[in-house]
């Protein structure tokens, strides 16, 4: 199903029992991420979405963790699989390899197609303004939350932040957080190897003076994950949202700059970044478990604040795993497992461990056919986009289910040879990183933990795995149910 709103995601969670209405008055200054943290690591009973509807000093209720669990995860993106959103695009990427030979060949591929077409909608009229605020917009009146004891400030967490390419006009969204400084600016954290940070420095390079930006806080939820999605550069977030939802997303010219934003969006926040204006911004409790180091950014000045009626805000909070954003980005290890599988066909699967926050650990396993396979496919890895961060490639053989990440480390504490079989290389991390001796680049590590062969330098005989003969297997589950602690 595809969302028309925020709205409506909410009251499907509040019909599946998914999320608590919590009337309590509560502060937005560290007390909501409190509470919010303790719902993220408590048991599936007690980890649902909050609405927080009495924040002390407002009128505007917090939406957190709505993304918080598998389950609801699932029900953002409209299904209740992702894995079968997964499938549906290895069908799709099927489609330079579909022959047309007969009718039945175009009957399958019409509506693989169709399900591509869904590109943006432009309206004239959307919810996001029923409110148009100009001279009077202001921060003042929303409840940004103050995360941790040594944020720099309050931080504005899910925000969708619309640029432009300058040169060919493209759109690129991203999810940058946005320090609130005063009731009319806020930093810009887009880090430097993210595409709102290349559009930045575009506008620099053929010398305008200021980026036309807008930020959409509360969308519909398949919205708010692609924003996040580790794109190509220069494809459409707003048309890979369409594809997801299986329809077109309306967008609606801003009032003050000329950028377009999702037409049901709750809040949004019009303005500029002047190139070349700087602020300190930061610390912040960063999904790290640490507080990124203050550094200086951008400045996004505020020309409008446009709303919807009674808006609802939406934040989440970030910090030692597992939260909210834990389940983004495994919805996205799903959702992009298919290219990879594209571009590398000998991989199996994929695992990104929680504990090491997206960037830091991937667990692969691969159909290995020939002698250093494991080794080409970490280079491969850390040559594509956003996974160049990656500090810690694990490689295993075909029949090791990364899932159970038990399993992966058994093979590599038993499997490997640390001069053979790990490797070392220098290249970009992270700008989150604070391990590494330099900012955004440093040291990251490959193991090999696959079968080795004599071609790979094996000359002692590699040992079978002790694994029960079938017929004992079989049995013993004949008669597992008469023996007393099977029941």
């Amino acid at each position: 199903m595809a969302f028309y709103d925020l709205r409506e995601f909410i009251k499907l969670l509040e019909e599946r029992d998914l999320l608590w209405r919590i009337s309590t008055p509560v502060d937005c200054n560290l007390e909501i991420t409190e509470i919010t943290n303790r719902i993220c690591k408590a048991g599936p009973k007690k980890n649902k979405a909050l609405l927080f509807e009495n924040v002390r000093g407002y009128d505007v209720p917090v939406l957190i963790n709505a993304f918080g669990s598998k389950e609801r995860m699932a029900l953002a993106l409209g299904t209740d699989d992702i894995e079968k959103k997964a499938d549906e695009l290895r069908e799709i990427l099927r489609l330079p390899s579909i022959s047309l030979r007969t009718k039945g060949d175009l009957l399958h591929l019409i509506p693989l197609a169709k399900r591509m077409i869904n590109f943006p909608k432009y309206v004239k009229k959307a919810p996001c303004q029923e409110v148009v605020l100009t001279d009077e917009a202001s921060l003042d009146k929303f409840p940004i939350l103050t995360c941790w004891p040594e944020d720099g400030g309050p931080f504005i967490t899910l925000p969708l932040v619309f640029t432009r390419n300058p040169q060919n006009g493209k759109r690129n969204v991203g999810m940058y957080r946005l320090q609130k400084y005063d009731s009319k600016t806020t930093g810009m954290h887009w880090h430097l190897h993210k595409n709102g940070a290349e559009n930045y420095r575009l506008h620099r390079e053929m010398g305008l003076d200021r980026l036309e930006v807008a930020v959409a806080i509360g969308t519909d939820p398949v919205l708010t994950y692609a924003a996040t999605a580790p794109l190509p550069k220069d494809i459409d977030e707003m048309v890979f949202a369409g594809y997801l939802r299986q329809k077109s997303v309306e967008l609606v010219k801003c009032k003050t700059v000329d950028v377009e934003v999702p037409a049901t969006s709750e809040i949004v926040l019009e303005g500029y970044v002047k190139i070349d204006e700087l602020r300190r911004e930061g610390p912040f409790g960063d999904h790290t478990g640490y507080y990124s180091l203050a550094d200086d950014y951008p400045v996004f000045h505020i020309t409008a604040i446009t709303h919807r009626h009674n808006p609802i805000y939406a934040a989440t909070i970030v910090g030692k795993p597992p939260m909210e954003d834990c389940y983004i980005a495994q919805a996205t290890e799903r959702l992009f497992l298919p290219f990879l599988q594209q571009l590398f066909p000998e991989i199996v699967d994929i695992h990104c461990p929680l504990e090491g926050v997206f960037h830091n650990c991937m667990m692969l396993s691969i159909k290995k056919s020939y002698p250093q396979q494991a080794k080409k496919i970490m280079h491969a890895i850390w040559g594509m986009g956003q996974a160049m961060f990656t500090k810690m490639l694990i490689v295993v053989d075909a029949h090791v289910d990364v899932q159970d990440e038990h399993e992966v480390w058994w093979r590599v504490f038993n499997n490997i040879d640390a001069r053979r079989d790990v490797v070392l290389v220098d290249g970009p991390l992270d700008v989150l990183d604070h391990a590494s001796p330099m900012a955004n680049w440093g040291t990251k590590m490959g193991i090999d933990a696959t079968k080795k062969w004599p071609e790979e330098g094996q000359k002692r005989t590699w040992p079978n795995e002790i694994v029960m003969s079938r017929e004992i297997q079989e049995l013993v589950d004949k008669k597992w149910g008469e023996f007393p602690f099977a029941k």
